[in-house]
């Protein structure tokens, strides 16, 4: 009996006599009918290593599908990281300066608005309080001045003294 391998060597052989023969067709005769049968006989020397492949290894196509897969997901995985990392980092930055620009706006208009309202509010009051007591101490010097004698009232009152000592 003949071994797999003997004839998988003298398979591959014909397939290279096959080769020469559509290069000596192509050189000898038209063009055209060497390159159709130099693909052909390529396309069939193809599905032959294909065959004799899943005979010997039948893993050898996943693990090839399996090998290119990884690497593209790799890929595809190194980009998207890539990809999100630069848009959120963007996306990050624009929020940081909307939300610096919205606080900063928000904090001067209410502490600009509630430091006007204390102010008007504690000046408003202390002013008042102030006044009050400028007026209170104004009115007491107004009835200390009026329980004074007026100066005419002086006069009398020196005028009787010095009558009522002369008359003594």
């Amino acid at each position: 009996m003949l071994s797999p391998a003997r004839v998988d060597a003298v398979i591959d052989l014909a397939y290279g006599a096959l080769i020469i023969l559509s290069i000596g067709l192509i050189a000898t005769l038209d063009t055209r009918v060497g390159l159709a049968f130099g693909v052909g006989v390529f396309v069939s020397y193809v599905l032959h290593v294909v065959w004799k492949m899943a005979r010997f290894d039948p893993d050898w196509m996943t693990k090839a599908v399996e090998e290119t897969v990884e690497k593209q997901v790799e890929d595809v995985q190194t980009q998207v990281e890539q990809t999100v990392g630069e848009t959120v980092e963007e996306q990050v930055e624009d929020v940081q300066t909307q939300v610096a620009q919205t606080v900063g706006e928000t904090i001067e208009e209410t502490v600009g608005e509630t430091v006007e309202e204390t102010v008007e509010q504690t000046v408003g009051e202390t002013v008042e309080e102030q006044v009050e007591d400028v007026q209170t101490q104004v009115e007491a010097v107004n009835e200390r001045v009026d329980r004074r004698p007026r100066e005419d009232e002086v006069e009398e009152i020196i005028e009787e003294s010095v009558e009522d000592e002369s008359e003594t």
